[in-house]
């Protein structure tokens, strides 16, 4: 059964770092575009960060210069390094995986920064 798996959110000031993980089961890992997406109190859930399986990456503009995305197949495993934090950061952070028609969520992990 396919599942993602989150973790590395908490609670940090401006300016601080945060580094997402998302681990992979039941999926052939490698052949997926892996996304990070959020979504704050209110909004509609935004795309933040992808990555293709040959490592090809794309970043919403306010997020460029800050954040990190990468992945590693041997373990299954999707990263999002946030640095320079900023309140407007602040969301449920969740990984996303699309293989043609075959889509998953990840439960997701909030993200909060404090000013």
């Amino acid at each position: 059964q396919a599942q993602l798996v989150e973790s590395g959110g908490g609670l940090v000031q401006t300016g601080g770092s945060l580094r997402l993980s998302c681990v992979a089961s039941g999926i052939l890992f490698s052949q997926y575009i892996m996304h990070w997406y959020r979504q704050a109190p209110g909004k509609e859930r935004e795309l933040v960060a992808s990555i293709t399986n040959d490592g090809s990456t794309i970043y919403k503009d306010s997020v460029k210069g800050r954040f990190t995305i990468s992945r590693d197949n041997a373990k299954n495993t999707v990263v999002l390094q946030m640095n320079s934090l900023k309140p407007e950061d602040t969301a449920v952070y969740y990984c996303y995986a699309k293989w043609g028609l075959r889509t998953y969520w990840g439960q997701g992990t909030q993200v909060t920064v404090s000013s």
